[in-house]
C-alpha cells in the first residue's frame, strides 16, 4: 500500500479498500466460477428485477469509478481531517443493484463508522461486498457494521419511497440526517432532436427498467414534433419486453387503459400517455407538449424538489446530456445534497 501525497495514512488505507472493490468489479467477467459470480446469480433469482444485464450495467459503472485517480480527484476539494469516528446509520435503497453503495463509500471516506441496513431487495449483493472487505482488510470490521435495526447512531442517511419517508421523518428527526424520498427525471426534446439523441434517451428511460431516480419518466415535447420518431428511436430496447415482470406490467397497464377507454400511444414494448404528472408506472412514459422554452424551464424549476436529472442538449442549466443519466460522477449526489460535506461537518 503506497502513501498518497497530501492525505493521511489512515485515509490512504481506506481509499485502498475502495480500489479493492473496484478490482473486484473489474474481475467479475474473468472469474465466472468464484463466490462473487455465484452471489450475483443468487441475486438474480431472489430479485427478478435484478436481471443479468442490469447487474452488469451497475458493475461496469462501479469498476470505472472505483479507481484511485478518480476517487482522489473527487475528494480533493474537501478538507479531510482525521477526527474520532462517529456512527452513521445507512438505510439503503434497493431499486437497482448496489443502489446504496455510494452512501457506504462516502462514510468510509469520511473515516466514520457505517451502520449498514441494506434493502431486502439488494441485501445479498451489499452484504457480499461488506464480507469481502472484512476478509481482505480486518480493520474494516471496525468501520463497517451490518445491522437490521438502527438504534445507536450519531447521524443517519436514509433512502426510501414517499411512504417510508414519513417514517424516516418521525424516527430520525432528532439526529442530523439526509432523508431521501422518491424522485424522478425528465427530458426536454427540441425540434432538432435527432435519432441519435433519442437512441441515447432510451438508455436514460429503460436502464434498470426505469426504477431509478435518475431514470427519465417524462418527456417534454415541442408542439409539432413527430412522436413516431421517438418510438423508432427506442427500438434498440425492444428486448426489454422479454423480461416477464416488465411484460406483466406492460400488459396490465395496457389492459387497464383499454378498459377505461383512455388515450395512449402503443410503442409495442412501452406505453406513452399525455399527462401533467411525473411518475408513471413501470413500462409507461408520460409526455407533455410545450410551446415556449423559457416558460417550460420556469415550470420545471417549480418541480425541482421532485426531480433528480433534467436531460437536454442545452436548454436547462445543469442539464444532463442524453444517455448520461446512469453514468453520474461520484460528486453527483442524490437529491443534490453533498454527502461528504454532511459527514465531515460537526
Amino acid at each position: 500500500m503506497s502513501k498518497i501525497k497530501g492525505i493521511s495514512a489512515e485515509l490512504t488505507e481506506r481509499l485502498n479498500w475502495l480500489v479493492c472493490l473496484g478490482d473486484l468489479f473489474s474481475s467479475y467477467e474473468k472469474n465466472k466460477n468464484d463466490k462473487f459470480y455465484t452471489t450475483i446469480k443468487k441475486a438474480e433469482i431472489l430479485n427478478p428485477w435484478f436481471s443479468e444485464q442490469n447487474i452488469n450495467t451497475s458493475i461496469n459503472y462501479w469498476q470505472s469509478k472505483l479507481k484511485l485517480n478518480i476517487i482522489s480527484a473527487w475528494i480533493s476539494k474537501y478538507e479531510m481531517i482525521e477526527t474520532p469516528p462517529i456512527q452513521v446509520g445507512i438505510v439503503m435503497a434497493g431499486n437497482f443493484p448496489f443502489a446504496g453503495l455510494h452512501d457506504l463509500i462516502c462514510v468510509i471516506i469520511s473515516g466514520n463508522i457505517a451502520l449498514v441496513k441494506p434493502s431486502k431487495s439488494d441485501k445479498i449483493l451489499i452484504e457480499y461486498l461488506i464480507d469481502y472487505l472484512w476478509n481482505k482488510f480486518p480493520k474494516s470490521k471496525h468501520y463497517i457494521i451490518k445491522t437490521e435495526i438502527l438504534k445507536e447512531f450519531d447521524k443517519v442517511i436514509a433512502t426510501g419511497s414517499n411512504n417510508t419517508f414519513r417514517y424516516f421523518e418521525y424516527y430520525f428527526s432528532k439526529k442530523p440526517n439526509i432523508l431521501r424520498k422518491s424522485r424522478t427525471s425528465v427530458a426536454i426534446l427540441e425540434n432538432h432532436t435527432n435519432k441519435d439523441s433519442l437512441r441515447l434517451l432510451a438508455k436514460d428511460i429503460f436502464t434498470y427498467f426505469g426504477l431509478g431516480c435518475r431514470n427519465v419518466s417524462k418527456l417534454f415535447i415541442p408542439i409539432g414534433f413527430d412522436i413516431k420518431k421517438i418510438i423508432h428511436g427506442f427500438d434498440e430496447f425492444e428486448k426489454i419486453k422479454l423480461h416477464h415482470k416488465y411484460l406483466n406490467n406492460l400488459n396490465y397497464y395496457k389492459t387497464i387503459k383499454i378498459l377505461n377507454n383512455e388515450k395512449f400511444i402503443d410503442g409495442k414494448f412501452f406505453l406513452m400517455s399525455e399527462s401533467k404528472r411525473f411518475t408513471p408506472p413501470i413500462s409507461e412514459i408520460y409526455y407533455e407538449f410545450y410551446e415556449n422554452e423559457k416558460e417550460l424551464i420556469e415550470y420545471i424549476k417549480t418541480k425541482s424538489d421532485n426531480l433528480q436529472c433534467i436531460v437536454s442538449n442545452s436548454i436547462s442549466e445543469n442539464h444532463v446530456n442524453f444517455g448520461d443519466t446512469q453514468n453520474p460522477k461520484l460528486s453527483d449526489y442524490a437529491d443534490n445534497i453533498d454527502t461528504i460535506k454532511f459527514l465531515l461537518t460537526n
